[in-house]
């Protein structure tokens, strides 16, 4: 399985980036890619004068040439992060859409308890104009992130690793249905 991983913070050591990268490692992927979601805030004076920036085609396409695309997001004041969402509103402006068809496994890790419902909830709600496949479950709710992860990135609660090895099996089983 080709997989891209989103992260929702930018951080290189955020607990998102972690959990992605611990998705990829569980679900044995043959080849992993982190987005890089440093693309322009979305302003559609820019798209007119410049067109669609590089970072953000190089996105588009990276959606495009994966197998399944995993996306983890921290929750900010009940939602996801502006740099996600600038992110999506891109790629919505690109002349493909990526995400047709697209199986999608939404994960979050965050500092409070909840560990992500209700971002996970706002992501599901802002990905369906594009009609990915989005994988219901199991969900992987990581609260209480800090204290979740050994000092190499390595999750340590295997209620967690357990629920995150089997999102990683659904969907690889989604992404050999589709082929």
């Amino acid at each position: 399985m080709n997989l891209l991983g989103i992260s929702g913070s930018l951080r290189s050591d955020s607990f998102n980036r972690k959990l992605i990268r611990e998705a990829a490692r569980l679900g044995n992927a043959a080849s992993f890619i982190e987005a890089d979601l440093r693309v322009p805030l979305y302003d559609g004076d820019l798209e007119a004068a410049s067109g669609i920036p590089e970072s953000v085609q190089t996105l588009t396409d990276q959606i495009k040439e994966a197998d399944a695309v995993i996306i983890s997001t921290p929750e900010y004041n009940k939602g996801i992060s502006g740099v996600l969402k600038n992110a999506l509103d891109w790629v919505s402006r690109t002349e493909s859409n990526p995400w047709l068809g697209k199986p999608v496994a939404i994960m979050s890790a965050t500092a409070g308890r909840a560990g992500g419902e209700r971002t996970q909830f706002n992501l599901r709600l802002c990905m369906v104009p594009f009609r990915p496949r989005i994988l219901q479950g199991p969900e992987v709710l990581v609260g209480g992130a800090s204290n979740e992860f050994d000092d190499s990135g390595n999750l340590t609660n295997e209620r967690y690793v357990k629920t995150l090895t089997q999102l990683m099996e659904d969907l690889a089983a989604e992404v050999g249905d589709q082929a």
